[in-house]
């Protein structure tokens, strides 16, 4: 029987307890499913899409629960592929505060492990841009002190990134954040 990378990325995802980590909205689990869907919808690369669904497995900067440690991202590459590995790789060492705030402008991505940097351009940054901004956009609507605490630097954050956001994450981020 052939499995699809969606089916194993969730079996991956089960067999590492996914489901039983809180999260804003219900479970780690859910919160990865309406990403995925989110990205669906807002019409991304299924490579994105599937990148979604994955895309905390390694911890995040806002997430420190890991699914799969160091040593371990063959796991990632045989169930979704190395391109999706790469995505959820490069988001979940992101260093968030190095890397957000001119993010658009320059395409540097400071990993919050080693402190180096890579530099995205073209798909690569609009892809790790969308993930980002649609994975805090989930949070932001089921957790109303985060959206309290936290909406001014996402509505500020969505409109420095608009030049590489995708036009309909744009506007979703637009019509969630207001």
């Amino acid at each position: 029987m052939t499995t699809t990378a969606e089916e194993r990325v969730a079996a991956l995802l089960r067999d590492r307890g996914a489901a039983g980590v809180d999260h804003p909205g219900g479970t780690l689990d859910d919160h990865l499913r309406r990403v995925q869907q989110r990205l669906a919808a807002l019409g991304a690369p299924p490579v994105v899409q599937l990148a979604g669904r994955a895309h905390a497995v390694y911890g995040t900067d806002g997430f420190d629960v890991v699914l799969l440690g160091p040593g371990e991202r063959g796991l990632l590459v045989e169930a979704a592929g190395p391109e999706v590995e790469a995505l959820v790789h490069r988001y979940g060492g992101c260093d968030r505060d190095r890397t957000w705030p001119d993010l658009a402008t320059t395409g540097r991505v400071w990993s919050r492990a080693t402190g180096a940097r890579e530099v995205l351009t073209g798909n690569d940054l609009r892809d790790f841009a969308d993930l980002s901004l649609v994975n805090e956009l989930d949070v932001v609507e089921r957790a109303p002190a985060v959206r309290e605490q936290h909406g001014d630097y996402f509505r500020r954050l969505a409109r420095a990134w608009a030049p590489v956001l995708s036009p309909a994450v744009l506007a979703d981020a637009e019509r969630v954040l207001g």
